[in-house]
């Protein structure tokens, strides 16, 4: 079994008025200092603020009563938290959430404002699947995984079917894509869709160094995990290994993976506010930063190309985008 074209379409369908067709944005200064059209795809306007909430309403809104009534569980370093959390809301289930005890204060305030209720795990001791698990046998409620599941995909895959459709309208298409990337469920949905309309065009994912774990994974052909050792301002692409489900996807479907670091991520943040008036979390703007780096150009030459970039969220506190913005604007001689 994988996720197809029909079924993302099928999903477009089944969250059209209640997920936000987010815009496609452009500026023509950027386009010129960089020498090909950039496309954004603002998905830190989606509702909850970031693309999960797409996966996560496929997925919760197919369950059926009795699933509903006994409830949902999730397990989130916080943006899938709230794409659970508002989706459960409108269907009318309860949601336990399993997040990190760190998670950034935005996203534990506003997952509880949808209406769930938290469980804090240890990043560094505790396995946040297990703690769910455990919680989903007891209350006998259905898991939503934040990436490994084939309708979670196809939600995040209608992203792509608007990008391709919203360039077109521009007179565009894009000859490549840029994605952040975690578990890959965001790539997985997003290269399904793109590559069915536009079989030539290139997909690139984007990680944050030392959370590089795609890249390797697909250099030694198989799943490889992160190593204990620092964080990174990208919290939401913390994921452990790709996933079970999204790995074979990506490997298939894309040219590889990208590695940004977090000071340069500062930038894609930066360019973010100036360049498209958009706020971003610096998991949100690492695709951005991947292209501003020149990092795409080590493995596709953009120049005089249209490039479409995935912005996936929003979800920032307010000293730690400040304290991005400042390094972005030092590191653009601002």
């Amino acid at each position: 079994m994988t996720v197809t074209r029909d079924d993302i379409a099928e999903a477009a369908r089944r969250i059209a008025g209640k997920a936000v067709e987010t815009p496609l944005l452009e500026s023509p200064l950027l386009n010129d200092r960089l020498g090909c059209r950039v496309l954004v795809k603002a998905e830190a306007l989606q509702r909850t603020g970031s693309f999960k909430f797409r996966g996560a309403y496929n997925r919760i809104s197919r369950l059926g009563p009795d699933e509903l009534g006994r409830g949902v569980v999730a397990y989130s370093s916080g943006n899938h938290a709230q794409g659970v959390a508002a989706a459960a809301r409108l269907m009318g289930a309860k949601a336990v959430i399993v997040v990190p005890k760190d998670i950034p204060e935005i996203k534990r305030r506003n997952t509880e404002a949808w209406g769930a209720e938290l469980a804090f795990y240890d990043r560094m001791s505790e396995d946040r699947v297990a703690v769910a698990e455990a919680i989903a046998a007891e209350k006998g409620a259905v898991i939503v995984p934040p990436f490994d599941d084939y309708r979670v995909i196809a939600g995040q895959g209608t992203i792509g079917l608007e990008i391709v459709a919203q360039a077109r309208a521009l007179g565009a298409e894009p000859d490549a894509v840029l994605i952040p990337c975690g578990g890959g469920g965001l790539t997985a949905g997003i290269a399904t869709a793109v590559k069915a309309e536009l079989p030539s065009c290139r997909i690139f994912m984007v990680e944050p160094e030392g959370f590089d774990d795609t890249a390797r994974s697909l250099a030694a052909g198989r799943r490889l995990a992160n190593e204990p050792g620092p964080g990174t301002l990208c919290d939401a692409l913390t994921a452990q290994m790709p996933g079970e489900l999204t790995f074979p996807i990506n490997r298939a479907l894309t040219e590889g993976a990208l590695t940004v670091a977090d000071a340069t991520v500062c930038e894609g943040v930066y360019a973010a506010s100036t360049e498209f008036k958009l706020v971003l979390e610096p998991s949100g703007a690492i695709g951005l930063a991947g292209l501003l780096s020149g990092a795409l150009g080590e493995a596709f030459d953009p120049g005089g190309k249209t490039v479409a970039v995935v912005a996936s969220g929003g979800n920032v506190d307010p000293g730690t985008y400040a304290e991005a913005l400042r390094t972005g604007a030092a590191r653009a001689g601002v």
